[in-house]
């Protein structure tokens, strides 16, 4: 099916109010799995924990027994790294081989990318600076080191919501206005909330099977080479109806 009728079929299907152009969207991501090719903050639960209670808490989690700010808090207090030994590992940390020229992309169109993340935001922008990326609007929780401690603090949390340690959709619908289009990148439970109030969703994982469950309307993508792609056909019709 040539691209203009897929177009027109999604702008339809996911009600939105105008037509889909580029330089009308703010655009978020969500970083671990989705920015990066691994889960950042599971990896270092799992290299530096002392004991194996963090198995324990995240089936708990996973059945919905606790929430995200309970089991991230449970499972650092077993964690036991130095900063520089995270740094270290943290420089080992891949990025998906797509998002540098996603971004610039981007950012030729006049979009700068918000990150949203359930890790920290120290570690997100470490690991950013050490992909050469510094200028980057990162919302993450906090964290603080004591000794060989990493003691987390949650800014963004909502006390009636357990599904994440970090309200996403607060920074989506604080300043939102009807001309501009909420575009959200995204692969897990910490991406439901913000994904229900984005007018166009891309959706991998565990957030695909949310979308698809609640019948929600969202774009499937395998990895940020997908998004590209479809935001380039979307410039190559914008340019063409201009």
């Amino acid at each position: 099916m040539p691209f203009i009728n897929r177009l027109h079929q999604l702008e339809s299907k996911l009600q939105v109010k105008s037509p889909i152009v580029l330089s009308n969207c703010r655009v978020f991501f969500d970083f671990d799995n989705t920015m990066t090719t691994s889960d950042v903050l599971d990896d270092v639960i799992r290299r530096f924990s002392i004991n194996d209670q963090w198995v324990v808490l995240e089936k708990a989690w996973n059945e919905e027994k606790i929430g995200t700010k309970e089991c991230l808090e449970g499972q650092l207090r077993n964690v036991r790294v130095t900063k520089s030994a995270l740094h270290k590992f943290f420089k080992k940390i891949e990025l998906d081989p797509h998002f540098h020229q996603l971004l610039a992309l981007l950012v030729r169109e006049g979009i700068k990318p918000v990150i949203l993340s359930d890790n920290f935001t120290y570690v997100v922008e470490l690991i950013l600076e050490y992909h050469g990326i510094n200028d980057l609007k990162v919302y993450g929780n906090n964290l603080r080191f004591y000794r060989d401690h990493i003691i987390p603090s949650f800014p963004y949390d909502n006390p009636f919501c357990l599904t994440c340690a970090h309200c996403k959709k607060i920074h989506l619908t604080k300043d939102k206005t009807e001309d501009k289009l909420i575009v959200y990148v995204g692969d897990g439970r910490s991406d439901f909330c913000p994904a229900r109030v984005s007018d166009i969703v891309f959706a991998k994982d565990n957030l695909l099977r949310f979308m698809t469950k609640e019948e929600l309307p969202c774009i499937p993508y395998k990895d940020l080479g997908d998004v590209h792609h479809y935001f380039q056909e979307v410039l190559i019709h914008d340019r063409q109806n201009h």
